[in-house]
């Protein structure tokens, strides 16, 4: 792999292709644009190959204990760690936030944070451990950009083939990854190995108390009950109507299969970005989701199906989804709200209010796309240092022993029973994309954008690619 000299170089790193992929790709084509090479593809094959880049800009998304390791790799061999957090829009109450999303110290690696609007850049100024000269920029998040009306476009063949396909439909999102997670270990609790044993934390409730992660999974079980026996009651209803049930990208599915298999219209898919499934349905069903918040950006109706009631969580958590959201408490009062959208009869929860709300949570709703914003902090660095200093050649080599080490250990402990990411949900969480199809998807963004600046890209693994400037060699 070579970059031309000249051209500063960005790393992407993708980590859930269904949901980033897309927006990163935005993202990419402006910094190619503006002259950046950009490195973009799996975030753990990346990671794997970190030592073998150019020493680069790396937009990172998480600042957790998990990070630390690679973090220190990274600054070893010079490259400049800059994050927004993915989970920073629907976020935890604060001190839960702080503990499960936060590391005291692999904060200190990070030289600038991205912040989806001002509640996330808030949040994180009320951080006690927040280093003093830390630039927090309010620029909104990729992802975002994807729902601006000047972009829909992109996803228009997506959503018209998804109605030729499906017809009318309900769109069912689910987010029960905490307690029905792809893998067990990735639950708040794992199960126990005996019975009458307390059980362990999983992954998912790394950093939060015991009495809170206790009290969010019994919720989440109670509203993932109601849910479960929601499907077939709206498979039976609305028989003009498809049922489609889109499940967290990190859930089980196999529990939405059972139920499809007894009844008619209902189908469980993960097929693609989320965006041109709202695009072609006629209301979406969620409880607490960040699809809550991209259906209300979209103009698309949304109810959220509160069975279950507990505050603590439905406000301390996911207030943002549910207060901009038609919110129905019964199946009754569910009925009745969901006829009236079909009908045509009532449209998206509106308001001055929920769009307040929405205002101080979401960044660049207009004007400059969140990339562009993104990308103007990163053309300020590279003005004021061009070339990102070399560190000691120590450093260097002790950071490829490292990473030798990590990647043999990685590969090892995948294969070992009761791992909480096995080969499968890194299959499940990236199955790739080639060459050809990430073209297609580079030529549609630019045509949506209206660029006529040239691109080149190149395959450097097979989950990782190089996009540069034309001209570059």
């Amino acid at each position: 792999m070579r970059i031309k000299d000249q051209n500063a170089c960005l790393i992407i790193p993708v980590e859930n292709q269904v949901r980033e992929l897309d927006p990163k790709l935005l993202l990419a084509c402006i910094a190619v644009q503006r002259g950046f090479s950009v490195i973009i593809g799996s975030h753990r094959e990346i990671d794997f190959q970190i030592t073998s880049f150019p020493r680069s800009l790396y937009l990172n998304k998480s600042m957790t204990e998990r990070n630390l390791k690679m973090f220190r790799i990274m600054q070893k061999i010079g490259h400049e760690i800059l994050t927004w957090d993915e989970e920073a829009l629907v976020h935890l109450p604060d001190e839960t936030y702080y503990s499960r999303r936060l590391s005291p110290t692999a904060i200190r690696y990070n030289s600038d944070l991205f912040a989806w609007g001002e509640d996330n850049a808030e949040l994180w100024r009320r951080y006690p451990d927040l280093p003093e000269d830390m630039p927090i920029h309010v620029t909104g998040n990729p992802r975002s950009d994807m729902l601006r009306p000047e972009l829909r476009s992109f996803y228009e063949p997506e959503a018209e083939e998804i109605r030729k396909t499906h017809g009318k439909f309900i769109l069912v999102n689910t987010n029960f990854n905490h307690v029905n997670a792809f893998f067990p270990a990735q639950n708040l609790f794992r199960p126990a190995d005996n019975e009458g044993e307390d059980p362990q934390f999983g992954k998912a409730g790394v950093g939060m108390e015991r009495k809170f992660a206790e009290g969010l999974r019994d919720h989440k079980e109670a509203i993932f009950t109601a849910f479960k026996e929601l499907i077939p009651i709206l498979d039976q209803t609305y028989p003009d109507h498809t049922i489609i049930v889109r499940p967290h990208p990190t859930e089980n599915q196999q529990v939405y299969v059972d139920i499809a298999k007894g009844c008619k219209r209902v189908k469980v898919t993960n097929e693609g970005n989320v965006v041109p499934w709202l695009m072609a349905t006629d209301v979406v069903l969620h409880n607490g989701c960040t699809t809550g918040v991209e259906a209300y950006m979209m103009d698309v109706p949304a109810i959220s199906y509160r069975a279950k009631v507990n505050d603590t969580y439905d406000m301390g958590f996911y207030r943002l989804p549910n207060l901009i959201s038609h919110q129905c408490f019964d199946i009754e009062q569910l009925q009745e709200t969901l006829a009236k959208i079909i009908k045509g009869e009532l449209g998206t929860a509106d308001g001055a209010e929920r769009q307040a709300l929405v205002n101080r949570y979401l960044a660049a709703q207009d004007g400059p796309l969140a990339c562009e914003r993104i990308v103007a902090v990163l053309e300020e660095k590279i003005k004021r240092q061009p070339v990102l200093p070399k560190p000691p050649l120590s450093d260097r080599i002790s950071a490829r022993a490292f990473a030798n080490y990590r990647r043999v250990y990685k590969y090892i402990k995948k294969y070992k029973p009761g791992t909480h990411a096995p080969p499968q949900f890194h299959v499940h969480r990236y199955p790739g994309i080639s060459l050809q199809e990430l073209v297609a998807r580079i030529n549609k963004i630019q045509q949506v954008l209206g660029e006529t600046g040239e691109m080149k890209t190149e395959q450097i693994s097979d989950h990782i690619f190089l996009i540069q400037p034309i001209g570059a060699k």
